[in-house]
């Protein structure tokens, strides 16, 4: 089961506001598909040794992994797909999100995706796949929270 924590507030990291507003000037959906191929090619080298089950994103029809960390009160946010757009999609979430307090993170809404255009360029499969990542994400953050932990470096799989 699937749980999504969207807060209704829609506040964003600048970070993932700067992203959005690059999707916002690619107009067609081929510029798009082109700006997440590229933001996959960002993508720092997914340690193999997060290659796990706990770090494996359910409900994504690609492979796709995500790790967390809390260092300093800030999530930091390591990803991989088995596909470029999917790898896309890590990236812009680990590029928008990765630094950010667990609050940022529990605050932003999957409105962001509306406002990039990515609903419609999306096929079904990849946009549940994205919805399976951020919730995964903020319950992750959600974990963070409720942990109090905020110096030491924690790790959270949920």
């Amino acid at each position: 089961m699937i749980i999504i924590l969207i807060q209704a507030s829609g506040l964003m990291p600048e970070a993932l506001r700067q992203i959005v507003g690059r999707f916002q000037k690619a107009k067609t959906s081929r510029q798009k598909y082109e700006l997440l191929l590229a933001y996959a090619k960002r993508l720092p080298p997914f340690p193999d040794s997060q290659r796990t089950e706990e770090n494996l994103v359910r409900g994504c029809a690609s492979r796709v992994w995500l790790a967390t960390e809390l260092r300093d009160g800030k999530v930091y946010i390591q990803g991989d797909a088995d596909a470029q757009l999917v790898k896309g999609l890590v990236a812009v979430l680990v590029e928008g999100l990765s630094g950010s307090a667990p609050e940022e993170i529990l605050g932003v809404s999957l409105e962001f995706v509306r406002e990039m255009g990515l609903n419609f360029s999306l096929s079904p499969s990849r946009s549940n796949g994205l919805v399976s990542m951020f919730s995964l994400l903020q319950q992750r953050a959600l974990a963070f929270q409720e942990s109090g932990a905020s110096d030491a470096a924690v790790s959270v799989v949920s």
